[in-house]
């Protein structure tokens, strides 16, 4: 080789190096910024994701509000406070088509993919693409549950990119069933209802484990828009896309044509919600549930799912007895509050009216309000006397009394002379109450109203033997309640069940065991002397036809508190009718107002039930001059009782 030739070879060599190196430098450098620009996209997109938190049970609780559902004593929903989730349910507990409108329409591929169904995405970039507007989304129930519990609404590539990753990462952590429970528990659904379970009973007033096929298509249809699908407010629209959910049904295989064609010749319509959904007919309860439930479970979280003892149609009855007759006589009688509460003989409250209106005013007459209950106290005093060896035969006289300088007054202003102690009560005269509670002692009557469930201070002067003491309603309506009972004591309760929105139950009503409060024997010799009080007494407006009732009457000084209370074999009931200021009414009694409210919802809640007797045999009814003749000659006993013993009856 010349000298020439292998010069040129080596400067060849050189050149060949050169570009080499130039060529791997330009390539560095592509990747470089590849890299670059491929970090820059990857902050772009995921830089702000939030943390998933897949393996703890945050996701059933995240972006929850506050919320509170009220049931009934059968798991009616009473009320809800806040957003209406109601307890998680379970895909065991729904039926097949309900899971199954769902995925039809919403993402029939939900078993195959991971998290993002390619297929479905490129389709819907294509026929957007083609319609040069967004006419499908693409996304998975999977990527439609991370959007709605972890994602903003912001609709970008950035949130697009960040919803898809989190859905490929969800279904790394938990199972489809997971999912798909989660998705079917947590996704909005119109009108406040989150969830299958809040949804069917917001629309249909049933569980979801009720639905019927063209239920859960109606429901399946509402994610899309549930704002504008609301069948509430747009029922046609909602129906509409229910077709649509149904098709997809039969395309996909999960029903037949015969039955998608039945289920659109009678689509699904929302349920009427009547009164009873209404705040103004719970509110005072819910009120009343809810500071209970903060006391037994302190430090309880927020979302709460109570259950009461209260019957929805009492309640609804209570609320229409207390308003009826208060807007036909409250403005002449000048009353214009009132009060009821019903329980049953277990001491579960069934219903409770703490007012006419609860929009107006939240204050719960029936627990907050202590008033004076007048001549309905005296069954506490008479009790008292029984148990000290009295009978319904032992004579007193009506006649002015001074007792250290107090002289009580029959309603009226006169005196019948001789009477037997079940002629004063049936007749209400305070003259022979004031003289039992004299001979008893105010402590020892205090006392007789404290083991009958009475909470309220009481004080013990002469005057509590005629209701000079303030109590509530509920609690004298429970101390009516053990006369009821032969004997026995049971608190009143309202909160049988507390349970949190994923249905864990936090606390339950353990039964409690009967407690004596008085002999049986002294509970019906006032039953039966209390039945007087009805059959030929000052309680006669309550009377029921065909059944046993026994009650009392209550009017407090200058006619500022007027009552009835009484009880059957099935309820005990107290009425209290008055004005919040403590102004007088117009001469309304116990036995007028009250006890015609009392009536009123009585015969609502004893509708369809037979009749049956209380524990007591009830009293024959005597005329006057019976009953003077059964004076007479207890006075007869009695004087000669005292002579033998040196002392004068009078004032027995």
């Amino acid at each position: 080789m010349t000298p020439f030739r292998a010069d040129l070879m080596l400067q060849e060599n050189l050149r060949a190096r050169r570009g080499l190196v130039i060529a791997a430098v330009i390539v560095a450098a592509l990747a470089f910024s590849a890299a670059t620009a491929a970090g820059v996209a990857w902050r772009w997109a995921f830089s702000d994701m939030p943390s998933l938190h897949a393996e703890s049970d945050a996701l059933w609780a995240v972006r929850r509000e506050p919320s509170v559902m009220l049931l009934g004593m059968n798991g009616e929903v009473l009320d809800v406070r806040g957003p209406l989730y109601a307890r998680a349910v379970s895909l065991d507990e729904l039926p097949e088509h309900v899971v199954q409108a769902f995925i039809a329409i919403e993402d029939r591929r939900f078993f195959e993919h991971e998290g993002v169904d390619w297929r479905a995405m490129a389709r819907a970039l294509w026929v957007n693409f083609r319609a040069g507007r967004t006419l499908e989304g693409g996304s998975t129930i999977t990527m439609q549950l991370v959007k709605n519990l972890v994602l903003t609404p912001e609709r970008s590539l950035r949130r697009k990119l960040q919803e898809m990753r989190l859905a490929l990462a969800l279904e790394r952590h938990l199972s489809k069933t997971e999912i798909l429970e989660l998705y079917l528990n947590r996704i909005y659904l119109g009108d406040g209802a989150y969830g299958i379970e809040a949804a069917a009973r917001r629309y249909f007033g049933k569980p979801a484990a009720e639905l019927t096929l063209a239920e859960a298509a109606l429901l399946a249809a509402l994610p899309k828009a549930p704002s504008r699908l609301d069948p509430t407010a747009n029922l046609a629209a909602a129906q509409a896309r229910a077709a649509e959910v149904l098709r997809a049904m039969e395309d996909s295989g999960f029903i037949t044509a015969e039955a998608r064609e039945a289920a659109e010749a009678e689509p699904a319509e929302p349920a009427e919600r009547g009164a009873g959904m209404e705040a103004r007919v719970f509110g005072y309860v819910f009120d009343l549930a809810v500071a209970q439930a903060a006391q037994l479970l302190p430090g309880a979280p927020a979302d709460l799912v109570i259950r009461t003892s209260i019957d929805p149609r009492l309640q609804g009855a209570a609320h229409e007895a207390l308003n009826t007759q208060l807007e036909a006589r409250g403005a002449t009688d000048n009353a214009g509050q009132g009060a009821l509460a019903a329980l049953a003989p277990d001491g579960a409250i069934r219903a409770m009216a703490g007012g006419r209106d609860y929009g107006q005013t939240q204050f719960n007459r029936a627990v907050q309000a202590r008033r004076q209950p007048g001549s309905s106290f005296k069954p506490i005093v008479f009790a008292a006397a029984l148990e000290a060896g009295e009978t319904p035969f032992s004579v007193y006289y009506d006649e002015p009394v001074d007792l250290a300088g107090w002289s009580p007054r029959n309603f009226g202003g006169g005196y019948r002379g001789r009477v037997t102690m079940r002629e004063a009560l049936t007749r209400s005269i305070n003259t022979v109450a004031a003289q039992i509670g004299n001979r008893l002692g105010a402590r020892a009557v205090a006392q007789m109203a404290r083991r009958l469930g009475v909470a309220s201070p009481l004080n013990e002067v002469p005057s509590i033997a005629l209701g000079a003491s303030e109590v509530t309603l509920l609690e004298l309506t429970a101390a009516y309640a053990v006369f009821a009972n032969d004997g026995l004591r049971r608190e009143p309760w309202l909160i049988e069940s507390i349970a949190d929105t994923r249905g864990r139950e936090l606390y339950r009503r353990a039964e409690p065991q009967d407690e004596r409060a008085i002999d049986e024997a002294v509970a019906r010799t006032m039953s039966t002397m209390l039945q007087d009080v009805v059959i030929s007494g000052t309680g006669r407006r309550a009377a029921l036809p065909g059944r046993a009732v026994a009650g009392k009457t209550g009017t407090s000084q200058s006619f500022r508190d007027a009552w009835f209370l009484g009880y059957t074999a099935d309820y005990i009931t107290g009425v209290w009718v008055g004005n919040d200021d403590d102004a007088p009414t117009n001469d309304v009694t116990g036995g007028a107002l009250p006890a015609e409210i009392w009536r009123s919802f009585m015969l609502a809640a004893h509708d369809g039930l037979p009749a049956r007797p209380l524990s007591a045999p009830p009293p024959r009814a005597r005329s006057e001059r019976e009953e003077r003749l059964v004076s007479y000659y207890a006075s007869l006993s009695a004087s000669f009782t005292d002579v033998m013993e040196g002392r004068s009856g009078r004032g027995r």
